[in-house]
């Protein structure tokens, strides 16, 4: 569970995407990010939850909104992702987990018994002025895309 704080200014990253290109915080000032962190890609519950978002986008770019998906993946598997999927925004390679550990999101996991570190399946919503807004630690995958969206359009 991130220990960030809203009103905090989100920790800056400068990271990877899919197509090897740099990718930094600073690039969006004056948009609504949604930053959202997933533990691997092409997974089930990750693809359901890249694919709503994919399906929105529409109504994300509308109102100024950048979807940008954080998992501890190599570009070239992103890059896969993207195409599988025919996703629309930017997958960040966070291979060393820096910046899920600057947002408090690299921690242990459990599952089928077994205890590992990895990715708690977490959304910030950043604000135009960027600062933290909103920190979703209970993501459902299936309605991620709605949840974010309702709750952007509630608050700004």
């Amino acid at each position: 569970m991130s220990t960030l704080k809203i009103g905090n200014l989100a920790p800056k990253f400068n990271l990877l995407n899919q197509r090897e290109e740099k990718v930094a915080l600073k690039d969006f000032l004056g948009f609504w990010v949604v930053l959202y962190f997933y533990p691997k890609a092409m997974t089930p519950g990750c693809s359901v939850q890249a694919c709503g978002l994919r399906d929105t986008m529409k109504e994300f770019k509308k109102r100024k909104i950048t979807i940008l998906g954080v998992s501890p993946d190599e570009p070239k598997k992103l890059l896969k992702f993207e195409e599988k999927e025919k996703l629309n925004f930017d997958l960040l390679s966070d291979v060393d987990h820096d910046l899920a550990e600057k947002y408090g999101v690299w921690g242990l996991k459990k599952f089928m018994g077994r205890e590992y570190m990895g990715i708690l399946r977490t959304t910030f919503i950043i604000g135009p002025d960027g600062k933290l807004k909103h920190i979703m630690d209970d993501v459902k995958t299936k309605t991620h895309h709605d949840d974010v969206l309702n709750w952007i359009i509630e608050n700004s």
